[in-house]
């Protein structure tokens, strides 16, 4: 469980120098972030988050070389609870989607907020998503799509079942045990079974496949965060 005075170790990627030090800047004004690293494309990101180990990844998608979406694959291949942020300027389905399926826990417009980029780097570092709403609006648009997604080999239990709910509503792994009174370490055993039998690679599409399944609803979340 993260402590109030943990500071958030922060790796930038992006292919533009000016966009970089524009975000550095910003974040040296925040307490408890501190940006420890920064890569220029996915092949720098990749060995930056193996030799810095950051808490939060703020990941750009459109980069020579390699592009955002394969770096977060194999960042999280190598690192599998590594929290990673789209930060782009696209919004198109074949940018969105793919970097969700890839791992990405966050999607930002790089027209955000400065504060909603902050708010998104503190819920990562929670294990908690964030969406830009033009992105929430894209996952409601395909949530109301039909589904092609394999039946579980096994069905969830009971257990797992409310686990994947609080899930949906983007609670951290030790905020669902306070609600479940259980250890965090049971928490990740179920979220670790319920991906394995969803076929899913995180904790977005899971949340999606709540949403989409109508296991949760977006009504359900009551969080403070927004």
């Amino acid at each position: 469980m993260m402590r109030e005075t943990e500071t958030i170790r922060v790796l930038l990627v992006d292919d533009h120098t000016i966009v970089r030090r524009g975000v550095r800047a910003l974040l040296s004004t925040e307490p408890g972030i501190e940006v420890v690293g920064e890569a220029e494309d996915g092949h720098a990101a990749v060995a930056a988050a193996e030799r810095l180990r950051p808490d939060v990844i703020l990941m750009d998608l459109v980069m020579p070389g390699l592009d955002g979406v394969e770096a977060i694959r194999r960042i999280l291949a190598q690192q599998p609870a590594a929290r990673i942020v789209v930060v782009t300027s696209f919004a198109t389905d074949d940018k969105v989607f793919p970097a969700i399926k890839a791992g990405a826990l966050g999607y930002l417009l790089k027209d955000s907020e400065p504060e909603d980029l902050i708010r998104a780097i503190r819920q990562a570092h929670r294990g908690e998503t964030a969406l830009h709403p033009a992105i929430a609006r894209k996952v409601l648009q395909e949530l109301s799509r039909p589904s092609t997604e394999p039946q579980p080999a096994h069905p969830l239990t009971e257990r797992e079942v409310e686990v994947l709910k609080l899930v949906a509503k983007g609670m951290s792994n030790q905020a669902i045990a306070d609600a479940l009174f259980v250890s965090e370490a049971t928490v990740r055993t179920h979220v670790s079974s319920i991906l394995s039998k969803l076929y899913l690679d995180s904790r977005t599409q899971a949340a999606l496949y709540a949403l989409r399944k109508g296991i949760a609803s977006l009504s359900d979340d009551d969080s403070d965060e927004r």
